[in-house]
């Protein structure tokens, strides 16, 4: 996602949102020039987290289900890493990922 500002990055996701067929919908926050925070709510019940920050260039998504992360990627800290379904806890090291 490098060099995207927060609009161009809103813009992406929702794209990928609408061409879905298990998103329901989706909660696009511009918090400022830098940073934007996307809930992106799947029509089973679960939602996706989605961060993006222009400075940093840090991005991620986690599959939320009830109160728990059961599926994340970042790009934060070790580049771009997985943190799988058996145990999101762990740091995989994955290639770029997008929504």
């Amino acid at each position: 996602m490098a060099h995207l500002s927060t609009l161009e990055f809103a813009r992406t996701v929702q794209t990928a949102c609408d061409q879905s067929n298990i998103v329901a919908a989706y909660d696009v926050r511009i918090l400022d020039d830098t940073v934007v925070k996307i809930r992106v709510f799947l029509t089973y019940g679960a939602f996706v987290d989605v961060f993006y920050n222009t400075d940093t260039e840090n991005c991620s998504y986690a599959l939320i289900e009830g109160d728990a992360r059961v599926f994340g990627a970042d790009n934060a800290f070790i580049g771009w890493h997985i943190h799988p379904f058996d145990d999101p806890s762990q740091h995989i090291p994955a290639s770029k990922i997008n929504l």
